[in-house]
């Protein structure tokens, strides 16, 4: 019988395994607990590859190794597993799983797709290569309301793939784009490996939120970049559509307003409005079309305004530490100096306690008038000790008058603090490159844009409403990720029903899947528990942290070898192994190389991208391969992946340089 090259690939991953295995144990001079969580982790591996469940293997698995770390003590193994599971199951942050799930798969069943990617690919049709760049886009947006990796390589599998065969694309370029764009949402926020990792290293999910939210933006955008390249390289692989293609009907009445619809949108129908025009064309449908057209001036208009008043109003608290601060100067310049008590009746003031200079008046006598003339003088102005604010040369102050100097300069400085400040640049930056896109939106609207920009309002607009309020939230500190997960389930619930796509048997549907992927993702959390406390009850995680420590690695070399270790496991593994098995025993080495938790993250969910992506187990090749024609081979689909992996790697070492792609975010919104 002839074997399959994936199969000679998992035998000879896993023969390797155990012949490592069996060669440390072998030279090893004694056989510790630790050499048997080595050996324990080394057969987890290849019971997975086998086909083992994971959950269940790491949960047997754990509590075999923990039933002989506890010299075949079966009570300490049993009260083990309950209290791994329990601490698994209180964890608060695993309750956005099940939310976030369910608002992927109604928005899913809403069918969105179809008409976000029709309308995508008109609006970027004289883009070189448009078919594959609206297929990105598409991607990326859909797996960022989705997360959904298989759910959204199947459906753009059976919706674009045969749209560019039919262009003329080349199959791997379509192959290619379908499955890296498929896997962005494991990356881009909402994303449940985001979840995961956060709550198995301990990191806070809001600011991974934050940081994945540009290393994801920057790696779609390279995507979108090297498809524009290519085709402009290779015309052949990516055709430009034909004007045909590009074509878009007009509804009945637009074509009233303009026959041969040509002209600009808005002089047409404001003319249509006074015109002769308008006599076959209802005034209220004109006006709702005038509407349309007058919408993105509007929201940019109000945006900017409101944003003006945030941005450019000081804060009542800020204005309150600047009264205070005015209030305190107002005090110390009172002094004209040093510091000192109001005076007492009769304008005998107490001497300053502190030391240096200044000593205690005599007690003989008790506290005199000091004389005016001769012996002891006048203090001079400046230095030591002054006349107390308010009081002329030679003459005593009432009480009220030196009290009500300090009063006088904090109100004095309360009125002057300002109320407004400049606008920062950002704030400039953003709104000029809104304004430009508006100004571009105005100058070149046919009646074919306007059509398309309706098309984008039914689909795109909503799509990118619901993520904007459920990140946004999350992001700016307005919800916790349970919460605006929540909101999104909410989002996605009312979403599906607006497009009256809500039906019961879709309901039940959603909740029988996100109640099967929750039960997967917490029966993982548990056997990595479980497996995680074996593994450390064993002194695994000792030994391998006394290994690494021992090869004097630099933090550059300690990271360069994590993210190989976890770019090979990628190909025989899925994200959720690798983060629930091997996630627990990088984690407690960071700090010896002084490496962040939150950058670390960053570099394996971009990493993991190849855990999709990496033949020979690219689960997203078998994903597209199962809907895709006869005669695409998976070896096409490979071959279609890997300039897309180079890719990812480009944006690991992009990530590296420059860390501060994913850590400015969260600086700027939680420092």
């Amino acid at each position: 019988m002839k074997i399959r090259k994936e199969l000679w690939f998992g035998l000879t991953f896993m023969a390797l395994l155990v012949t490592g295995a069996s060669a440390l144990m072998l030279s090893a001079e004694t056989i510790t607990n630790g050499h048997l969580g080595l050996l324990m982790l080394c057969l987890v591996v290849v019971a997975i590859m086998l086909g083992f469940p994971t959950a269940f293997t790491l949960m047997g698995m754990g509590m075999i190794f923990t039933w002989f770390a506890y010299d075949r003590n079966t009570t300490h193994t049993l009260d083990l597993m309950v209290q791994a599971a329990y601490k698994t199951m209180a964890n608060d942050v695993l309750i956005a799983v099940p939310l976030f799930v369910f608002m992927g798969y109604l928005v899913e069943r809403a069918n969105l797709i179809e008409t976000l990617f029709k309308s995508l690919h008109l609006a970027l049709a004289r883009l070189p290569g448009a078919l594959a760049v609206a297929t990105l886009v598409t991607c990326t947006i859909f797996a960022t309301a989705t997360g959904i990796v298989g759910a959204v390589v199947t459906l753009m599998g059976l919706l674009a793939l045969p749209a560019m065969l039919r262009a003329g694309y080349s199959v791997p370029l379509a192959a290619g784009s379908i499955t890296a764009g498929g896997c962005l949402g494991i990356l881009i926020p909402p994303s449940v490996l985001l979840i995961v990792y956060g709550a198995t290293a301990g990191v806070s999910v809001v600011q991974l939120y934050a940081g994945a939210f540009f290393p994801g933006v920057m790696l779609a955008s390279m995507y979108v970049v090297y498809v524009i390249i290519v085709a402009n390289l290779k015309p052949a692989w990516a055709p430009p559509l034909s004007a045909a293609e590009r074509a878009v009907p007009l509804p009945a009445p637009l074509r009233e307003v303009t026959p041969d619809g040509r002209g600009h949108a808005l002089s047409r129908l404001v003319g249509a409005l006074k015109g002769p025009r308008n006599a076959k064309v209802p005034t209220r449908y004109l006006l709702g079309q005038l509407a349309i057209v007058l919408m993105p001036g509007v929201i940019f208009a109000v945006l900017a305004l409101i944003s003006w008043e945030a941005v450019t109003t000081v804060p009542v608290q800020e204005r309150y530490e600047i009264q205070e601060i005015g209030a305190s100067r107002g005090a110390g310049s009172g002094g004209g100096g040093s510091l000192q008590e109001p005076p007492s009746a009769g304008g005998l003031a107490e001497p300053p306690s502190s030391p240096g200079g200044l000593s205690e008046p005599p007690s003989s006598g008790g506290l005199a008038e000091p004389p005016s003339s001769g012996g002891l003088a006048e203090p001079p102005g400046s230095g030591g000790l002054q006349e107390p604010p308010g009081t002329a040369s030679g003459s005593s102050s009432t009480p009220s008058a030196g009290s009500q100097a300090p009063a006088k300069a904090g109100a004095a400085s309360a009125a002057q603090s300002p109320t407004t400040q400049p606008a920062p640049t950002w704030w400039w930056v953003v709104f000029a490159i809104f304004g430009a896109m508006v100004t571009l939106f105005y100058l070149f609207l046919s009646f074919a844009r306007l059509e398309i920009f309706k098309m984008l309002l039914a689909s795109f607009f909503p799509l990118m409403l619901l993520i904007v309020s459920v990140l946004g939230s999350i992001v700016l500190g307005l919800a916790t990720p349970t919460e605006a997960a929540a909101m999104g389930a909410l989002g996605g619930f009312l979403l599906a029903a607006a497009y009256r796509r809500l039906t019961l048997g879709v309901l039940k549907e959603s909740v029988f899947l996100t109640a099967k992927t929750s039960a997967m993702v917490c029966w993982l959390f548990v056997g990595s528990a479980i497996f995680s406390a074996a593994f450390a009850l064993l002194g695994g995680q000792a030994l391998v942290e006394e290994w690494v420590l021992s090869m004097n690695l630099t933090k550059i070399q300690f990271l360069v070898l994590s993210q190989v270790i976890i770019f090979i496991l990628g190909w025989p593994l899925e994200w959720t192994e690798i983060i629930v098995i091997f996630m627990p025993i990088f984690i407690p080495l960071l700090d010896n190389f002084g490496v962040d938790p939150l950058f670390f993250g960053l570099l394996v969910a971009l990493n993991l991208q190849t855990a999709f992506l990496s033949p020979p187990v690219a689960m997203a090749a078998f994903y597209l391969k199962g809907v895709s024609p006869p005669h695409v081979t998976l070896n096409q689909i490979f071959l279609g992946m890997l300039p897309f992996m180079g890719i990812q790697i480009l944006a690991i070492l992009m990530l590296y340089m420059w860390p501060q792609i994913g850590l400015w975010l969260p600086a700027l919104l939680y420092r």
